[in-house]
């Protein structure tokens, strides 16, 4: 007669794992994260280095005939000698002027104080002064004088009156020009005055030339530093030159430093510059031309003249430019160093950086590159240039810094140099460019092309990936991904800056907490589903952002479209790797050795991967598992495909299958289809590959809860195949197997199955082995005990005597905290152990042990085992 013990203990159900929704214990959540759901890992697709240096590789989708060229001749002649140019957009046009002479003017006035008539004969006007001719020119071009502003009290008397004329220490001002007044009226011809365009003309009256007696501004008072310059030329104008020039004078103590500095520009320039200039232009060999260059640069940037401020700075391009005929790349280097340096801007910089380009593209120049440091000034370029202005010789310089991030040695001194800062700041200007506009600006795509190639090469190095946290620069990227969705390069680049950022967990998080950017992949996928080198990315970055979060499975599942989108790219590159599938008779030993993935089967494997991770989502995983479309296909997979074929992907369609099966629910395809799936994975049980074995024996475990395919189980000896599997010394390999077993005897009839081939001493054996590192599996191994123990009468009968020592030896140890928790594996994983021992492995066990003791009549003293 059973005692009320065991009366209560016999009441208690056989343990399986069941789907049945309760209230799950941390313990229970993260057991069936590892039995049942679990995500897959693939390899990043590979992007091949390109061959050549160019702007575009041979992969892009841009034709000839719409992108710039990687090839150009430059010579000297592209380069313009004078760099200067209008501060407005466009030339002044010329006023029409009509001067007035003063009337009746006095008999002294009339003898020193007479405007010259202005030239009415073409010819004389051509016959103009040199240095006329400079002040005309550069006053058209609005760069004659630098501005200044007046005080606010002088400021305001000069716009109410033109006509102003001051006594003593005082001004006159004449139609726009300030004069003071004995200079009025006996030298006007012989002042040095500093003149620049006033556009106004009025008429002088006698009377109020000599009116009031405010002073002279103090900045208006002596020549400037420019009037000793354009003394002759002034002292030789017309009256209608003078009618559109108006002087602006300097206070003389300002007079004097600038002269002074002008005296110690001209003794450095003609003791340090001039030599250096005529020794360039020997050209008597390349080494003497380069050490000059080198002199030339310090000198210049010891006597401050680099810039363009510097007024021989046209004197210094002319020089500089004609040596670019010489051909030497080492020269060039040094030449368009300096010439970045003057500020050169609009086609000679876009020559410059094309010249730097064009060095760049061969990679043994790398060296000299680095030695010259030409990226400093590249950088320079874009980060105080103007983008609009100057997109084109941007482009050429992104060109160069793109070759030079493909050498890992430029790495460290880019990121030093603040080029992640630089590039992403230059995809913002691009994108509020873009949007300020409503359209692309002209070769901004290109500009994009180049910029995402670079970032590309960078976000290796783990400093690039902190300073893209840092500065938000993955929203910036989805930015312009999704206003260029046209541009395919530009988003194939993108693409594969995400797939490296998103094998980091850190980046991975930041990308998916950017909500829009899963529509934005969804359209990706939509608008270039053929197009597998970008598709196949996509994928691959989606595969990352649902691996590890699941609101991210979440927000993607909700997305208008989202299954049907992976649904149609599964059935497109399906039926693109049928028809690439040679008939089973002439596929030879060759198509049996591994082999890398074609590009449809790698679009496959990470499509896969994807379904597997969301499936993980309870809200999502009971959708996919009555979706027959996507379980056909998983099916078909597994029929068409064999490990020898392609192994990664049939590994990860069996693991959406697991995922999908583990959802018990009414319209599941899967369960509909349990009986054919069970047949499907036979073929991977007797594989040699262990991975396979592994995920076949998980999607066994959760059909097994099936009757059905209990009894087809043991019909085809698979449960002698999972007892086998204990012996495999792999602890994955051996709770799956144990799961199947524990499932097999639920049913009163197949426990019997377990005495064939040594079942009960293998499985106690796996409690010794893996017992005191994973109480997940010694509780499995206990409920397959208790479940197999149900009608014991018997415990050496049951178990045999020495199995059954063991067990009273290796549950007592185990049940006695101290001992098994005593810290000998990892001390930051002693809560997860001590949370599975309590929750799991501890009630099962004591009961296990308890119906151990009563049925057990003679204990054999036995030593005690070693962990």
């Amino acid at each position: 007669m059973l005692s009320p013990d065991d009366k209560m203990l016999g009441k208690l159900d056989p343990f399986y794992r069941s789907s049945v929704s309760k209230q799950k214990t941390s313990a229970e959540i993260i057991s069936e994260a590892r039995n049942a759901l679990r995500t897959v890992r693939t390899q990043r697709p590979f992007t091949p280095q390109e061959a050549q240096r160019k702007l575009f590789g041979p992969a892009s989708s841009r034709t000839s005939e719409n992108r710039p060229p990687s090839s150009f001749s430059l010579h000297a002649s592209s380069f313009e000698s004078s760099d200067s140019r209008p501060i407005s957009g466009a030339r002044l046009s010329p006023l029409e002027l009509k001067p007035k002479v003063p009337a009746s003017p006095t008999r002294e006035e009339d003898s020193c104080f007479s405007f010259p008539k202005p030239p009415v004969d073409p010819a004389k006007i051509r016959r103009i002064s040199s240095a006329r001719a400079r002040l005309f020119r550069a006053a058209s071009q609005g760069a004659l004088l630098p501005d200044r502003s007046l005080p606010p009290s002088d400021s305001k008397k000069t716009v109410e009156s033109k006509e102003t004329v001051v006594m003593g220490d005082s001004v006159v001002k004449i139609n726009g020009i300030y004069l003071t007044k004995s200079n009025a009226i006996c030298h006007l011809k012989s002042h040095p005055l500093q003149l620049t365009y006033d556009g106004g003309f009025s008429e002088i009256k006698e009377q109020e030339m000599f009116k009031g007696t405010t002073s002279l501004p103090s900045h208006l008072k002596s020549g400037g530093d420019q009037g000793k310059r354009h003394a002759r030329a002034s002292s030789r104008l017309s009256s209608s030159d003078l009618s559109r020039l108006q002087t602006k004078a300097v206070p003389k103590a300002d007079l004097q430093e600038k002269d002074a500095e002008i005296e110690v520009d001209e003794v450095f320039w003609n003791t340090r510059i001039v030599p250096i200039l005529r020794e360039l232009e020997k050209e008597e060999n390349i080494e003497t031309v380069c050490a000059a260059c080198t002199q030339l640069h310090h000198a210049l940037e010891e006597g401050n003249m680099l810039g363009n401020k510097f007024k021989r700075r046209s004197i210094l391009l002319k020089t500089l430019c004609k040596l670019v005929d010489v051909g030497s790349d080492l020269l060039s280097l040094k030449l368009a160093k300096i010439i970045l340096a003057l500020k050169v801007s609009r086609k000679n910089l876009l020559n410059v950086c094309k010249l730097i380009f064009k060095i760049s593209r061969n990679e043994k120049n790398d060296s000299l590159i680095q030695n010259d440091s030409i990226l400093e000034s590249l950088l320079e370029v874009l980060r105080s240039e103007d983008l609009e202005t100057n997109m084109e010789a941007f482009l050429y310089c992104m060109g160069s810094i793109k070759f030079i991030s493909g050498n890992p040695g430029f790495l460290n001194e880019m990121i030093s140099k603040g080029a992640v800062e630089i590039l992403i700041n230059l995809i913002n200007q691009i994108n509020e460019n873009t949007e300020k506009c409503g359209t692309c600006l002209p070769n901004s795509g290109h500009l994009l092309v180049q910029v995402t190639a670079t970032l590309r090469n960078l976000v290796d190095s783990p400093l690039v990936r902190t300073k893209f946290l840092s500065i938000s620069a993955l929203p910036q990227l989805c930015t312009a991904m999704e206003r260029y969705m046209g541009d395919k390069d530009v988003c194939t680049n993108i693409a594969r800056i995400f797939s490296k950022l998103t094998s980091y967990r850190d980046c991975c998080a930041a990308l998916a907490s950017y909500s829009r950017c899963y529509a934005l992949f969804l359209n990706l996928i939509n608008k270039y589903q053929k197009k597998q080198d970008l598709v196949v990315r996509v994928v691959f970055i989606l595969g990352n952002l649902t691996a590890k979060n699941n609101q991210a499975r979440e927000q993607f599942s909700k997305e208008k479209g989202s299954i049907q989108t992976l649904l149609s790219l599964f059935q497109t590159f399906h039926q693109l790797d049928l028809h690439s599938q040679k008939p089973a008779g002439q596929r030879g030993e060759q198509h049996r050795a591994q082999r890398p993935p074609s590009e449809a089967e790698d679009v496959l494997i990470k499509l896969t991967r994807v379904l597997a991770n969301i499936a993980i989502h309870p809200g999502v995983g009971p959708v996919l598992a009555a979706n027959p479309g996507i379980v056909g296909l998983l099916l078909t997979t597994l029929e068409y495909k064999s490990l020898d074929d392609c192994e990664e992907l049939v590994i990860n369609a069996t693991a959406t299958i697991n995922n999908l099966s583990y959802y018990q629910v009414k319209n599941s395809i899967i369960q509909d289809k349990k009986l054919y799936i069970a047949e499907l994975l036979l073929k991977l049980l007797v594989s040699n590959n262990m991975d396979g074995i592994l995920e076949a024996v998980r999607v066994f475990g959760n059909l097994s809860q099936d009757r059905d395919v209990c009894d087809f189980i043991v019909q085809n000896n698979v449960h002698r195949f999972m007892m086998a599997l204990l012996d495999a010394q792999h602890q994955d390999i051996c709770f799956s197997a144990c799961g199947v077993l524990l499932n097999l005897t639920v049913d009163k009839d197949k426990r019997v199955i377990l005495k064939e081939g040594g079942g009960i001493k293998k499985l106690v054996d796996c409690l010794r082995d893996f017992g005191p590192t994973d109480w997940q599996l010694a509780s499995l191994v206990c409920k397959t005990l208790w479940n197999f123990s149900e009608n014991i009468t018997n415990a050496s009968s049951c178990f045999g005597n020495e199995d059954t020592n063991t067990l009273l030896l290796l549950l007592s140890s185990f049940l006695d905290e101290e001992l098994a928790l005593d810290g000998s594996f990892d001390p930051d994983l002693k809560n997860y152990h001590k949370l599975h021992w309590e929750t799991e492995f501890k009630p099962v066990a004591q009961q296990l042990l308890n119906r151990i003791q009563r049925h057990h009549t003679f204990l054999e003293p036995l030593p005690i085992p070693s962990f």
